[in-house]
């Protein structure tokens, strides 16, 4: 489990760099980056609550 956290930090680091680009600066390849990265935390969210609750019983 401590892996996927780790990967979901990671993953968030890129989205939100991504997103301050396209925020900031209207780069519109930075949010495509950012949409395809919130889907990938969206799918290890899900992966997390499905450990934790393994980890909790």
């Amino acid at each position: 489990m401590k892996e996927l956290v780790e990967k979901i930090q990671e993953q968030y680091a890129a989205f939100a760099t991504d997103a301050a680009l396209q925020v900031e600066k209207g780069n519109k390849a930075a949010g495509t980056r950012a949409r395809k990265a919130s889907l990938a935390i969206e799918k290890m969210m899900k992966e997390f609550r499905k450990a934790s609750l393994e980890a909790a019983k």
